[in-house]
């Protein structure tokens, strides 16, 4: 029996066998922790009924083989789906994908719908990275997916999935819009890998011929990372908050083989790079005479309009939040970080509390964000046209509009590990 079925499982699964064991436990619904596995796994299973179930444990790690490693998963599309939804990370909808495989191998779930429910998953996943939900709920959302999925639709699995997903976070259009122009995108980790992913299927949505290889490619900021002497001349008066908002949006971000290359060259040497470039997402470039504010925010838009026709609303219907860019002209009354209300009076306000409080709560990362953001957070307030002074020393630049200070805020909160809905 060991040789039968526990020691391929050892060997297929090595360290991940355990956390397969957990999500197998976790796919009707359960929530188990890591330290309850073994008891959990005692209690369901009796002395007259333990190889019936060790041999259907072994049926699942099979697919859970095939979660972990969709290369050995046969069908191209199915595999290739799988593949874009670990680059996701998400590991917690593998309880609910382990009963999906399960469906699709008995018969009871075509491949067009196992893709269609890869796809919706891949939309929900996609949507809230955007916009900064937070992933924490996810471990509680998937276990019991599948069965709510099919409460809502008995006939249609991933029409159950839409409508079980749509109340749990998903950002609506307007909201998805706005933190596709607005959002600090690049980053750290998880950060890259999943802007990554978007800018590789925008660039496939134009369905060239000749297609690129994307593991030869890597992000390029068009404005560098770097500042040089002929960018801030380029980018006008207000380079130093223009450089440190607009950097890692959407809008300032290609694919590129020649990283290295193009470096912190000036624009129109980097626009020769972009014309010969096979990548369609390039050639945006060639016409552009200007690479500044303006030009980075209507790349941004027009982007985004692509994004959300890939990634389209799911949802039964459109509830109209204010958008993020709809704070110009408007007058702030309060402002509302981890539930505690402050009163505040101009956009100025909001920008001293929001910093006052991050500084409070993560003072070592608060350390991290003055490096990440050294024209707007410093210790020197002679580098600032008009400062204010925070409790632990360092000072801000006020001298913003009410829409740089929204989109500083929410970019300062996502890099200290903060959600939208914090």
């Amino acid at each position: 029996i060991h040789a039968r079925y526990w020691q391929p499982m050892q060997v297929a699964l090595g360290d991940n066998l355990t956390e397969c064991i957990r999500h197998y436990l976790m796919r009707n619904g359960s929530l188990v922790k890591q330290s309850d596995i073994y008891f959990t796994l005692k209690d369901r299973v009796g002395q007259t009924d333990a190889l019936a179930s060790l041999e259907e444990i072994a049926i699942f790690a099979g697919y859970y083989k095939k979660l972990l490693h969709p290369e050995n998963e046969t069908n191209n599309s199915l595999q290739a789906a799988l593949k874009r939804i670990n680059r996701l990370e998400v590991t917690t909808a593998y309880p609910f994908l382990l009963n999906c495989y399960h469906d699709y191998c008995q018969g009871r779930l075509v491949i067009n719908d196992f893709l269609e429910i890869l796809q919706i998953i891949e939309n929900f996943i996609i949507r809230r990275f955007v916009c900064n939900v937070p992933t924490n709920e996810l471990n509680k959302i998937f276990p019991q997916l599948y069965a709510q999925a099919i409460l809502r639709d008995s006939g249609s699995l991933p029409n159950g999935v839409r409508a079980v997903l749509q109340s749990h976070g998903y950002p609506k259009d307007i909201e998805f819009r706005s933190r596709l122009v607005e959002s600090r995108l690049y980053g750290a980790g998880e950060r890259t890998t999943k802007t990554k992913l978007i800018l590789e299927t925008i660039e496939t949505s134009y369905r060239h011929h000749e297609v690129v290889p994307f593991d030869s490619l890597t992000i390029e900021h068009v404005m560098p990372q770097t500042i040089t002497d002929w960018w801030q001349e380029h980018l006008g008066e207000n380079w130093q908050a223009d450089h440190e908002l607009l950097l890692h949006t959407l809008g300032n971000l290609t694919l590129t083989a020649y990283n290295s290359e193009l470096s912190n060259d000036p624009f129109p040497e980097k626009k020769v790079r972009f014309a010969s470039s096979h990548v369609d997402l390039n050639s945006y470039f060639v016409p552009i005479a200007t690479w500044n504010r303006e030009a980075i925010e209507t790349r941004s838009r027009q982007l985004a309009d692509q994004v959300i026709n890939i990634w389209p609303y799911f949802g039964d219907e459109q509830v109209i939040p204010v958008p993020a860019d709809g704070v110009t002209g408007k007058i702030p009354r309060s402002l509302t970080i981890l539930g505690q209300t402050t009163t505040v009076t101009s956009w100025r306000d909001v920008l001293t509390q929001t910093m006052a409080t991050l500084a409070e709560l993560e003072p070592e990362a608060f350390e991290t964000l003055a490096q990440e953001y050294p024209r707007l957070i410093s210790s020197d307030r002679n580098r600032f046209r008009r400062n204010r002074q925070l409790q632990n020393g360092y000072f801000i630049e006020v001298n913003l509009s009410a829409k740089d200070i929204y989109r500083f805020c929410t970019q300062a909160i996502e890099t200290l590990g903060l959600s939208s809905h914090d």
